[in-house]
């Protein structure tokens, strides 16, 4: 790597994303996916979970002085605002601080909150610990998804990141499985099972907590921070196991960058940046995290209540039939993840929102006219929700790579903030009085709207969404602190494995 030293901070040459992305798939790799993706197990487990035991948790003997309502009511709010305030908190110390340190903290956090919501006596005890919760988790967003996609190869990283934030369906599935094992008291006692559920959360988490101690820093951050020789020792023992494992040397990489380094990038620019300089991604980014919120919320959020009203499903049932949806949302980014890095972003964002909400108006319809009876409309449900998580899921990936290095974290805290909190508070307060009436037409509509802001934002991505697709990521989004035109490709042949310098060929164009 050379270095030129200039009035403030260095200049540097680097191909150091180039040699990330031409990697071909390693353990090296899985060691990175279980150390940071397995924790969206943890979110869904906790939401379900919660969620499925708010009958219990009211009742005599729970241990807690507290409403069904409070916890679906109060304490969900709570969670929710956690999360938002994490994000956004969390997502601008990781953009300065580092991605590992925070990905260790926001942990370290959520691991802490949800022991001690374990230990809970009092309701405000449990619905402070239900925020403090949110908060990690709500910061893990912004710090795993900024580390995986700069740790992940350019041709894997579509599916790797779907795979990843499609996770937290199987922890939904747990959720639902382990809220009927500890809500049976013949198994355990009415003050302890729900208190159980929490528990194993936190050892999940300090297990989580332990693997991803050997995830190293993203060197990409070290390098624009001006830790450019630790982010080359952390390369090179890379490459070095990948050739281990492959039995042979790595390709060259094909090519290189001029940054000038700088410890830190103000907010205000962040700003400029995204809501200036990359004003249509963020209407994309907006548009995607809208639609997803919404037609979940339309879904998901009064499930329950249309399964019992509607068809006589007893309420301790429909922790069946969500299992049975939750997996359906895991299959979708697991089996489509792979075109949206062959296809392509945009045919298969637009195509997969569209999809869903194309279909649940048709499941509205079929509705409406009394033909689904519990198992056809969970069944439609699947189906909808199986291209409706993928797309979800492509949200994050989304916001998470069409914008600039020094603005991803933050970039990615603020949409899922937003998000969360139209998914989260306005969501509710709409379906909540659609779903709760036990009219049919209330609920069709329900359906119908989220449906419609589903195919809206699928309609932004088939114009707006940026062709990401096996592309660096300084490719899709120049660095701020990048030279300007001094992207060079790196000459064949020079023997060196990639870490020499060859004749440099004309500036490389970057595609807009």
């Amino acid at each position: 790597m050379s270095t030129a030293e200039a009035e403030s901070g260095r200049t540097i040459t680097t191909d150091i994303p180039a040699r990330l992305d031409r990697l071909p798939w390693s353990r090296w790799h899985w060691t990175i996916v279980i150390g940071l993706g397995t924790v969206w197990i943890l979110d869904g487990l906790e939401v379900t979970v919660v969620g499925n035991i708010a009958s219990r948790l009211s009742e005599p003997g729970s241990g807690l002085s507290i409403s069904s309502g409070q916890v679906t009511g109060v304490a969900a709010a709570l969670y929710v605002a956690g999360a938002c305030s994490g994000a956004l908190f969390w997502g601008r110390l990781t953009d300065r601080w580092g991605r590992k340190r925070l990905f260790m903290i926001t942990l370290a956090v959520y691991l802490a909150a949800t022991a001690l919501t374990a230990v809970s006596w009092e309701a405000w005890w449990f619905f402070l610990f239900r925020f403090l919760t949110g908060f990690g988790i709500g910061g893990e967003y912004a710090a795993i998804n900024s580390a995986i996609d700069e740790l992940i190869p350019a041709d894997y990283r579509g599916r790797v990141d779907l795979m990843i934030n499609g996770s937290f369906w199987l922890g939904a599935v747990g959720g639902s499985l382990l809220s009927i094992v500890a809500l049976n008291t013949d198994l355990l006692a009415a003050n302890v099972g729900w208190r159980l559920t929490f528990a194993l959360g936190a050892v999940l988490a300090l297990v989580i907590l332990l693997v991803r101690r050997h995830v190293p820093e993203s060197p990409r951050w070290l390098l624009i921070h001006g830790r450019d020789r630790e982010a080359e020792e952390i390369v090179s023992d890379i490459e070095r196991r990948v050739e281990s494992e492959k039995g042979g040397r790595l390709p060259e990489p094909q090519g290189e960058l001029e940054i000038h380094q700088r410890k830190s990038v103000s907010f205000l620019e962040i700003a400029r940046t995204v809501f200036g300089r990359y004003r249509k991604r963020a209407v994309l980014g907006f548009s995607l995290f809208i639609g997803q919120a919404f037609l979940y919320n339309a879904i998901t959020f009064g499930f329950g209540a249309i399964l019992t009203k509607f068809f006589d499903v007893p309420s301790d049932h429909t922790g069946y039939y969500f299992a049975v949806i939750a997996v359906g949302n895991f299959c979708g980014p697991l089996l489509l993840g792979k075109l949206f890095d062959t296809v392509g972003r945009r045919v298969m964002i637009s195509s997969t929102y569209l999809l869903s909400g194309l279909l649940l108006f048709g499941t509205a319809w079929l509705f409406d006219r009394g033909s689904l009876t519990a198992g056809t409309l969970t069944a439609c449900w699947c189906a909808v929700l199986f291209f409706a998580s993928a797309g979800a899921s492509s949200a994050y990936l989304t916001v998470s790579e069409i914008f600039p290095m020094e603005t991803r974290a933050m970039s990615i805290a603020f949409f899922y903030a937003l998000g969360t909190a139209a998914g989260g508070i306005s969501g509710p307060l709409l379906f909540a009085d659609l779903t709760g009436t036990g009219k049919v037409g209330d609920t069709v509509l329900a359906f119908c709207v989220g449906a419609a802001l589903m195919c809206a934002a699928g309609l932004v991505a088939a114009f707006l969404a940026v062709r990401a697709e096996r592309r660096s990521l300084e490719d899709i989004a120049r660095p701020l602190t990048a030279v300007a035109g001094r992207a060079r490709a790196v000459a064949q042949g020079d023997g060196s494995g990639g870490r020499g310098r060859g004749p440099a060929a004309p500036p490389a164009a970057s595609r807009p």
